[in-house]
């Protein structure tokens, strides 16, 4: 976006001094909300922490007209609030490649069912909604690296050692 020539505003309680230098404002949460025409959300799912980070409260801190997107994890965006606001217009537009109730959805053709989720499919009928699948694990590179990695951890076990890569479940 800076290359745009717009100004960014980024929100994280560790301090980071690459975005700084690349001229990044370093702001907080109710001064991004605040001030940020666009909201991309770049964060982890963190229960108490930043599930519904964005919620009724937070919407109403935002410009009317603000655009969201959420590439991150679905949970982060209180999706019934933010159906609400979309109504309301205050939410200009969302985009997003996850959802809150994605496990139900996502992972499996369901070309030739009834989805009963009541949630998505309202947010399927905004015009100014778009949805698209979230991928990013599914590049070459990506997918070369869970390989790797995926193997070495094999036979690090066959050989009774500890496999070097950490998995974290939230």
């Amino acid at each position: 976006m800076k290359g745009f020539g717009c100004r960014v505003l980024a929100s994280d309680p560790v301090a980071n001094d690459e975005l700084r230098k690349l001229g990044v404002e370093s702001v907080s949460l109710d001064t991004l909300f605040r001030e940020a025409d666009i909201i991309s959300l770049h964060c982890p799912l963190i229960p108490k922490q930043t599930q519904h980070l964005i919620d009724a409260k937070a919407i109403q801190k935002m410009k009317k007209g603000v655009m969201l997107i959420n590439t991150s994890r679905g949970g982060l965006i209180d999706t019934a609030a933010v159906i609400e606001d979309l109504k309301e217009k205050h939410i200009g537009s969302l985009g997003i490649d996850v959802y809150e109730q994605e496990e139900h959805l996502f992972f499996k053709d369901l070309s030739l069912e009834i989805i009963d989720d009541d949630q998505i499919q309202r947010l399927v009928s905004f015009p100014n909604v778009v949805i698209t699948a979230h991928q990013a694990f599914f590049t070459h590179e990506a997918l070369t690296e869970i390989s790797r990695i995926t193997l070495e951890s094999l036979s690090l076990f066959s050989q009774g050692r500890s496999p070097s890569a950490k998995v974290s479940l939230i």
